[in-house]
C-alpha cells in the first residue's frame, strides 16, 4: 500500500504537468497528501523535511543557476546565441537542418548556457530552418531537446551543466570524470537520437511545416568570434582550475567549522563551475556590450529563479517521498534488482529519484544526500572508481528525468506553442529511452574495462 501511495503521487504529479499546472503548487501538495495518507506527521514532513530539501538545494546550487542564467541573457541579448546558432546552421545547410538545430543547441549548452536560454534561442531559427525545408513542425521539441536536454547536460566530459556538478561534492570527483565513457555515451545519444529524427521525418510526410511568413530569424552584426570566445572559455577555466589553479592554493582553513568542515576534493569541481562561468559572464559583457545592460542583467537573475524554484521544490517532493515508508520498500526492491552491484544501484536509485520528481538534479541531489556515503563504500569494496560512479549517475538521472511533469518540457513545449500529445512522444524516445540506453551501455563497459 505505501509503494502505491508513492506511485500514486507521481502519477497525479505527471497528469498535473501535462495539464499545465505549475509544480511549484503541485509538489508541496502532493508531498503534503502522500505524507498525511502514509500516516506520516504533514507539518512536520512540510517544514522540516520539505522546506529544508528545498532550501538546502536552493542555498547549494543559487551561483551556478544564477550565474548560468546571467551569461545565457547576456548571450541572447547580445545576439551571440543567435549568431552561433546560424554560423552552424550555415555550415551545414538547411537541407541538414535537424543536425544544424541539434548541434548550435548543443554548443550553448555545452558552453554554460541554461538550456531554458538555449530553448528561446534555438526556437526561432528552428522555425525557419523546419519551415524551409518543409519539415514536421512537430518534431522541433524533440530536435531542440536532443540537442540541450542529453548528451550536453549529463555524458560530455567538462560540461558546466548543474547536472554534472552534483556529483563533485559527493564523489570528490571533477567535471572530467570518465570521459572516454562520457564521450561513448554523448555518441550513442547523439547517434541513435538523429537517426530516430530522421525516421520521423519519413514517417510523417504530410504532416503540417512551421509558416515561413511567421520565421524569421534576428540577424546581427556581431563577428563570430565574439560570440565563441566566452562559450570556449568555460572549458578552458573550469580545466585549468581544476588541475592547475585551485591544488596550488593553501586550502587548509576548509577543515575548519566555519567553512563546513570539508576538503578542496569536495568543493573543488563547484568552485571550478562557478568561477568558469563568472569569467565567461564577464567576457560576453566585455566583447558583446549587449543593450541595455542593466536592463538585461536584471532580467537574466530574474529568469534564474523560476527553473531553481520549480527544481527545488521537486527536490522537496522527492525528499518527502524518501521519507516515507514505502520508499524504504522500495530501494531495497532496486536494491534486490541490481544483485549488489554499485554502478547498477547507483544507477537505478538515482534514474528512479529522477523520475520521481521529474528533475535530474532533483532526482540526483535526493539519492546522494540519502545514499551517496554508502554508495562510496560499496564502490570502495567492490574497487570502483568514483569517477566512474559519477558518470553513471550524471546520465541515469538524464534519462528519467524528461518525464511530462519535467520542468525543461514544459517550457519547451510552451514556447513551440503545442501540447504534450502533439510533441512529447518524440521527446520521450530521445530524452528518456535513448539515454537509458546509453546508461546501459556506459555500465557494462565499466564493469568490464572500469574508468576511462
Amino acid at each position: 500500500m505505501s509503494v502505491f501511495l508513492i506511485l500514486l503521487a507521481l502519477a497525479l504529479l505527471i497528469a498535473g504537468a501535462w495539464r499545465g499546472m505549475s509544480v511549484l503548487v503541485l509538489a508541496p501538495v502532493l508531498a503534503v497528501l502522500a505524507a498525511l495518507a502514509s500516516g506520516a506527521p504533514v507539518l512536520a514532513g512540510y517544514t522540516q523535511i520539505f522546506m529544508q530539501a528545498t532550501g538546502g538545494f536552493v542555498v547549494a546550487f543559487f551561483p551556478l543557476f544564477l550565474l548560468g542564467a546571467l551569461f545565457g541573457k547576456v548571450m541572447e541579448a547580445s545576439g551571440a546565441a543567435s549568431r552561433l546558432a546560424s554560423a552552424i546552421a550555415t555550415a551545414l545547410g538547411s537541407g541538414n537542418a535537424i543536425l544544424a538545430i541539434v548541434l548550435a543547441c548543443a554548443l550553448l549548452t555545452y558552453g554554460g548556457v541554461s538550456l531554458f536560454v538555449v530553448a528561446f534561442a534555438a526556437w526561432p531559427l528552428a522555425k525557419a530552418l523546419f519551415a524551409q525545408t518543409g519539415l514536421p513542425a512537430r518534431l522541433i521539441p524533440a530536435t531542440i531537446a536532443l540537442g540541450a536536454f542529453t548528451f550536453t547536460m549529463t555524458a560530455l566530459p567538462g560540461t558546466p551543466s548543474i547536472q554534472n556538478a552534483i556529483p563533485m561534492a559527493t564523489f570528490g570527483t571533477t567535471p572530467f570524470a570518465a570521459p572516454g565513457l562520457g564521450l561513448i555515451a554523448g555518441a550513442v545519444m547523439l547517434g541513435l537520437g538523429l537517426v530516430w529524427l530522421q525516421m520521423r521525418v519519413r514517417a510523417l510526410p504530410g504532416a503540417a511545416a512551421p509558416q515561413a511568413a511567421q520565421a524569421a530569424v534576428r540577424t546581427t552584426p556581431l563577428p563570430l568570434w565574439i560570440a565563441l570566445v566566452p562559450i570556449l572559455s568555460v572549458g578552458v577555466v573550469t580545466l585549468a582550475m581544476g588541475n592547475f589553479i585551485l591544488p596550488a592554493l593553501d586550502t587548509g582553513y576548509l577543515g575548519n567549522p566555519v567553512y563546513g568542515g570539508t576538503d578542496l576534493a569536495r568543493v573543488k569541481g563547484l568552485w571550478s563551475v562557478i568561477t568558469a562561468l563568472a569569467v565567461a559572464l564577464a567576457l560576453a559583457l566585455v566583447l558583446s556590450r549587449p543593450p541595455q545592460m542593466m536592463q538585461v542583467l536584471n532580467t537574466g537573475a530574474e529568469s534564474a529563479l523560476l527553473p531553481l524554484f520549480n527544481t527545488a521544490s521537486l527536490v522537496g517532493f522527492g525528499a518527502v517521498i524518501a521519507s516515507l515508508p514505502g520508499f524504504e520498500v522500495l530501494r531495497l526492491s532496486l536494491e534486490g534488482l541490481s544483485g549488489g552491484d554499485v554502478l547498477i544501484s547507483a544507477a537505478l536509485s538515482s534514474g528512479a529519484l529522477a523520475g520521481i520528481t521529474g528533475s535530474a538534479s532533483g532526482g540526483m541531489s535526493i539519492a546522494l544526500d540519502v545514499l551517496g556515503p554508502s554508495l562510496l563504500a560499496q564502490a570502495a569494496a567492490q574497487e570502483v572508481d568514483p569517477a566512474l560512479l559519477h558518470r553513471v549517475v550524471a546520465v541515469a538521472t538524464g534519462g528519467l528525468d524528461t518525464l511530462p511533469h519535467n520542468g525543461a518540457v514544459i517550457t519547451l513545449l510552451a514556447i513551440c506553442g503545442m501540447t504534450h500529445r502533439e510533441a512529447y512522444a518524440d521527446i520521450f524516445v530521445v530524452a528518456v529511452v535513448i539515454p537509458t540506453i546509453a546508461c546501459v551501455l556506459i555500465i557494462g563497459l565499466g564493469m568490464a574495462f572500469g574508468s576511462f
